[in-house]
């Protein structure tokens, strides 16, 4: 087992969840936080000068099985990509043991039911 966090535009977010469900990625927590890259500049708009230092994320995570991991990444690279600087980034952890609280399963079967 994998877990997947990534970081995310704040306005890529929906697209993102919504290829995650199409690649049967249902189960996910998020939260929206604000982050800072390596890029520092200021930007003026219709004469008013913005801070675009701090910029709105979405962070996202969430546990899969190995066979899962590939094609979830893909669903992100391909959904939050704009090709510009702050597209955010992908990061995959081992997952040693999980438990489902209700029922006592573990490992895979804690993940999703059994079919």
């Amino acid at each position: 087992m994998k877990k997947i966090e990534a970081i995310v535009r704040k306005t890529k977010f929906d697209i993102v969840r919504k290829a995650l469900h199409e690649a049967d990625i249902d189960f996910l927590s998020w939260w929206e936080v604000k982050g800072q890259g390596t890029a520092k500049q200021g930007l003026i708009f219709r004469g008013v000068a913005y801070d675009v230092n701090t910029i709105d994320r979405v962070y996202i995570s969430f546990v899969v099985r190995d066979i899962n991991v590939e094609k979830s990444i893909n669903a992100i690279l391909k959904s939050a990509y704009t090709g510009e600087s702050g597209d955010g980034r992908i990061f995959v952890t081992q997952i040693e043991q999980s438990v489902r609280i209700r029922t006592g399963d573990q490992g895979d079967q804690s993940l999703y039911d059994k079919k």
